[in-house]
């Protein structure tokens, strides 16, 4: 999980840093915590439960606890690299509402089909692009960065360049 960089033949640990919004980052630690506590301990007695079955070398439901063990310490490890490595964002300091930043909601005007659309910038742990909630890493995202209102942004997709008009800016609410 880590990018690990050489510069004059010392090699550096970089983890990926995880932008989160205060609302992000306490689901993740409540999400932690249920799964330290009562999940860990539901897949604990399944496994037990499925050992009392007796033979492990043919019995599916031990096997199943303990994939299921897998899949939770898995996600432990995600969480706690996120929690280890996010940064909290301040809207209200980031934000001046003159350019498009991370907690910034946006219409654009597509150019192409005439056609508004509202997103919400946000960062990659919190993007739902079926729900207009875009990633700040997104092709679309990058490109939405920095312009302002009026301004003009290129987003460059498999089927050629898409063109959009940025026609407001807001603080996330």
């Amino acid at each position: 999980m880590y990018a690990e960089t050489v510069k004059k033949g010392v090699r550096y640990n970089m983890a990926k840093e995880f932008k989160l919004s205060a609302e992000r980052l306490e689901e993740l630690k409540q999400e932690l915590n249920y799964l330290k506590t009562v999940r860990e301990k539901e897949v604990a007695d399944q496994i037990k439960e499925a050992r009392s079955f007796g033979d492990l070398s043919e019995n599916s439901e031990y096997d199943e606890a303990k994939n299921e063990q897998g899949k939770l310490y898995s996600r432990i490890a995600e969480v706690e690299n996120i929690l280890n490595n996010c940064v909290v964002i301040d809207e209200e300091e980031e934000h001046d509402g003159k350019s498009v930043r991370l907690g910034s909601r946006v219409r654009v005007l597509d150019m192409e089909f005439n056609e508004e659309e509202d997103y919400e910038v946000v960062g990659s742990q919190e993007a739902d692009p079926m729900n207009g909630r875009i990633s700040e890493d997104s092709p679309f995202g990058r490109a939405l960065l920095g312009h302002a209102v009026g301004e003009e942004v290129v987003v460059e997709a498999p089927d050629g360049a898409l063109h959009y008009r940025i026609t407001d800016i807001q603080k996330q609410k």
